[in-house]
């Protein structure tokens, strides 16, 4: 049982008024519901005591996707951006990425915060603490290991109230790691929106943005040989003109169009995909130039959500304009060309703050919702988005940052934010948000590579990441030109695919991390090295 204070102050007319009181966590379910005059919030908080064990780990969920987020122990901290320059931090908005601008970072041992979920292990035993609703504002988890204390807050800051506000929806349960996600889900009642994982190709981590017609056909026919009827064959970054000109692709490296690529794909018996990332526009895009009054304004200025493409902008989803013009944009993509999935990227970007009506969590789920209005029953694989507001609204959904080409990519771009490239991180990010998989939706832990060009990852590493994703994830992409797959690599790809229907899963990360398994009713384990 967890004993907490709270407290909800707001600013309304006749001065600051709070709500004060005490709840407890013991059962599943706990919601705080107070009653305020008009005004506007200021603080929502409550805070407990919580020792831990010195053997008992701490997990804080990240805050979107890419955000790195392993376990932690009472002695590890959280680093914002990392030691850089307040300039360069500007310049190239490295802290848009993240929480890094709205969330306060003490940076010092023992102190860690997460969103939406949080939980304290010993063992095999958790103590799962989650929420149950983030549309009144994300709610946002803190430990202070030093003091022996959580805390949580709602992010809604300034949203106007009145009446009833839900100051805490809560979850709470102690058990086995089935058993506690389980019932967290079974309180939230949501489930995946399709049976069906999901395996084939994706064209990003080989040629990146550098594609055309000729390459995706080559592909196209090398996947032919190894892919299986209704696999995924995604055509990601790379086709637009510019990231927010989604209507027509590059003429020049698609002369015949989207329609005849996608003909080209189900003519091998697979399903296309194509990447968009649909709130954001890129510096020097048609839709920059032409429509600057779509873009999302802070301070009187276009809101940067980072360096990518050389700068990128958040549209605004208030602009009739603007929802009317990414409406226009899936048709084309659905009902003209004849996609059937769509990987939509960089979706934080819908969402970086909140307004007097409406928190930043509630405008974040808000757009996830035209975005499933948009898509019909078309899928979505969701990726860069804060976690739980994907939660029952995409078919798939990354839980990691981005796989390198290499371990954990350069030394210099280990100074920057915790969503950054990291075939490491990537792995950290699948095994500790594998219970979200089946769940939440099926997860996508990224891509795995076989092929032995273009890639600087020793045997043992792509061993590793391929198992992991084969049994712990349900999204199983690759980006190489299986064309020049070894009988060997061919063999590989065969079993991985028979691994996915291991059952028994179990992943130990106390010492030495282990992969377990069975497989046809055998056992399966392998060693997870290097990690965390």
């Amino acid at each position: 049982m967890l004993l907490f204070n709270y407290r909800v102050t707001a600013a309304a007319a006749d001065g600051i008024t709070a709500a004060e009181g005490s709840f407890t966590l013991e059962g599943r379910e706990r919601r705080v519901v107070c009653a305020l005059p008009e005004g506007k919030l200021r603080y929502v908080t409550a805070v407990a005591p919580l020792h831990i064990e010195a053997d008992e780990k701490i997990f804080m969920n990240g805050f979107q996707t890419w955000t790195y987020c392993p376990e932690y122990t009472a002695k590890d901290a959280l680093r914002p951006c990392f030691p850089l320059p307040k300039a360069a931090v500007r310049k190239y908005a490295l802290d848009r990425y993240g929480d890094y601008h709205f969330v306060d970072y003490p940076n010092r041992p023992g102190m860690t915060h997460g969103f939406s979920y949080c939980y304290f292990r010993r063992g095999e035993r958790y103590r799962l603490i989650a929420s149950l609703d983030e549309r009144p504002g994300y709610t946002i988890f803190r430990y202070d290991a030093n003091r022996g204390e959580l805390s949580i807050e709602r992010d809604c800051e300034n949203v106007r109230c009145g009446g009833e506000f839900h100051a805490f929806d809560l979850f709470y349960a102690e058990g086995g790691e089935n058993e506690v996600f389980d019932a967290w889900f079974e309180a939230l009642h949501i489930r995946p929106r399709t049976e069906k994982k999901l395996a084939g190709y994706s064209s990003w981590y080989n040629r990146y943005q550098d594609i055309n017609e000729k390459s995706i056909l080559d592909d196209l026919a090398g996947c032919a040989e190894m892919l299986e009827p209704g696999d995924l064959f995604q055509i990601d970054d790379g086709w637009e003109p510019f990231v927010g000109d989604w209507l027509e692709p590059d003429a020049k490296k698609f002369p015949n169009g989207m329609k005849s690529a996608v003909e080209a794909i189900h003519a091998k018996g697979f399903e296309a995909g194509l990447w968009l990332a649909p709130f954001v526009a890129q510096e020097g895009s048609a839709l920059q130039r032409e429509h600057p009054d779509w873009l999302l304004l802070h301070d009187g200025a276009p809101w940067s959500d980072g360096c990518n493409w050389g700068g990128f902008y958040s549209l605004d989803i208030d602009n009739p304009a603007v929802l009317d013009y990414l409406e226009r944009v899936f048709r084309r993509v659905f009902d003209e060309w004849g996609f059937d999935l769509v990987k939509l990227d960089f979706l934080y970007g819908a969402a970086p703050f909140g307004t007097e009506s409406e928190s930043r969590g509630g405008r974040m789920i808000r757009s996830m919702e035209l975005l499933r209005t948009w898509c019909g029953e078309k899928k979505i694989l969701g990726c860069g988005v804060p976690v739980m507001t994907a939660f029952g609204l995409v078919d798939y959904c990354r839980v990691s940052c981005d796989v390198s080409l290499d371990w954990d990519d350069k030394p210099h771009m280990r100074l920057i934010h915790r969503e950054r490239v990291s075939t490491r991180h990537a792995i950290g990010n699948s095994v500790f948000r594998r219970q979200l998989n089946g769940r939440a939706y099926w997860s996508d832990p990224d891509v795995f590579f076989l092929r032995e060009d273009n890639v600087k990852l020793t045997k043992r590493q792509k061993d590793m990441l391929a198992a992991l994703d084969a049994v712990i994830g349900g999204v199983f992409l690759h980006s190489d030109d299986m064309s020049k797959y070894s009988e060997a690599a061919k063999a590989q790809y065969r079993a991985l695919r028979h691994l996915r229907e291991a059952k028994d899963v179990r992943v130990s990360t106390d010492g030495v991390w282990k992969l377990q398994c069975t497989i046809d009713g055998q056992p399966y384990e392998m060693v997870l090295e290097n990690l965390p």
